[in-house]
């Protein structure tokens, strides 16, 4: 049973309230004209003869007494009943007023805490985590309870908008930093395994040291991405997620030349940043031939419109996956079994900034396990 909301709860005690003031003065009134009810006529029963002669004229009086205590009766029922009945319907025009009246006030009285819900509600719906938290309730009115929670819950949106920006500019002022010694790391090594009189150990070590340099700034971009992928666009172009995923699918399958892609490419349009959506397919290809079986492996890609919206799909054969570890493939730095990323396979990140990057376009990204091993992951964005 759906229960009802505060608005109607309260209408509902105010309207009982006021009926049962209504019945009780109803009540007492009733009782009070019943007691000092003055005699019709201005004579009381008083006034006449308690005995009679056995006269005609005594016969006459108790006749007149019989009557008169008749027409008293019948005059005093006749007003109690007309006290009731008019006083009852009074009371339920005057109540059905107060109920209208009631729903009126409780609802300008709730018109703050909807106020505060909706804002809530916009920031919880962002596409991206910390996005609407700029919003604020900025309630006025005067210093009551409920500006007081309104108050509060602007300091915390406050405090959270702050620790979201301050971590997103971290990690980009972190990548940015690390970028340059990288870049000089990679430019000494290169410089010393290309001289002419560097021996063939030289250039092992150098190359090694180019991997590990490579495989950092692989890293670094990463971070990078994911960094400006939390942020909202502020300029989209015309996008075809099907000559993205074209382009794409060439340059990412050159890695795994050894598995199969199929490739099932209809006009998908949408609209956004193109480097960003490049990276997107890019990332779900690659994790795709990376995470494969070792033969007779294939990677299907698909985009076309579902239901109006621009989809990709990206199917592969791999190792069985449990349907709960696939939302942790979605944490940065996390795989399978929520183990951290180790070893040369990869750093955690593709997952994570695809959905970071569908999350800005407005759109989503999911994942399920295929039952013979192997994941189907769904990009879905607005249309153009």
């Amino acid at each position: 049973m759906k229960r009802l909301t505060i608005r109607a709860r309260l209408t509902l005690i105010y309207g009982g309230l006021f009926l049962l003031a209504g019945m009780v003065l109803l009540a007492v009134t009733y009782v009070l004209v019943d007691q000092r009810m003055p005699q019709p006529f201005g004579v009381s029963l008083r006034d006449l003869p308690k005995t009679a002669p056995t006269t005609p004229s005594g016969q006459n009086v108790d006749n007149l007494r019989a009557l008169l205590q008749e027409v008293q009766d019948e005059a005093k029922r006749n007003a109690l009943e007309s006290l009731l009945t008019q006083g009852g319907i009074a009371l339920i025009v005057v109540s059905t007023v107060a109920i209208a009246f009631g729903w009126l006030l409780a609802g300008r009285a709730l018109q703050p805490l909807l106020q505060i819900t909706g804002t809530a509600r916009r920031i919880a719906g962002a596409d991206t985590a910390g996005r609407g938290l700029h919003e604020r309730i900025a309630l006025t009115g005067p210093p009551d309870e409920v500006r007081e929670l309104a108050d509060t819950f602007d300091e915390m949106l406050e405090r959270l908008d702050r620790s979201f920006d301050g971590q997103r500019r971290f990690v980009a002022n972190a990548s940015h930093e690390l970028r340059t010694p990288l870049a000089l790391n990679r430019a000494l090594v290169e410089l010393a395994i290309t001289r002419p009189d560097a021996s063939a150990e030289t250039r092992r070590l150098g190359e090694s040291l180019l991997a590990v340099n490579e495989r950092h700034e692989r890293l670094i971009d990463g971070l990078l991405t994911l960094a400006d992928s939390e942020n909202e666009l502020t300029e989209r172009t015309p996008v075809d997620l099907a000559e993205v995923c074209a382009h794409t699918t060439d340059q990412a399958g050159k890695q795994a030349p050894g598995v199969r892609v199929r490739r099932a490419l209809a006009p998908a349009p949408t609209s956004g940043d193109p480097v960003l959506l490049e990276r997107l397919t890019f990332n779900l290809v690659e994790n795709a031939l990376r995470h494969n079986l070792p033969a007779d492996g294939w990677v299907e890609v698909r985009t076309g419109l579902v239901d109006g919206r621009p989809t990709l799909t990206v199917t592969n054969t791999g190792p069985v996956i449990p349907g709960y570890d696939v939302e942790t493939m979605f944490q940065p730095f996390r795989r399978l079994s929520r183990e951290r990323v180790v070893g040369a396979r990869g750093f955690g990140l593709g997952l994570s900034i695809v959905r970071a990057v569908a999350r800005a376009h407005g759109g989503t990204a999911e994942a399920q396990p295929r039952p013979d091993g192997g994941l189907i992951v769904t990009v879905t964005v607005p249309p153009a």
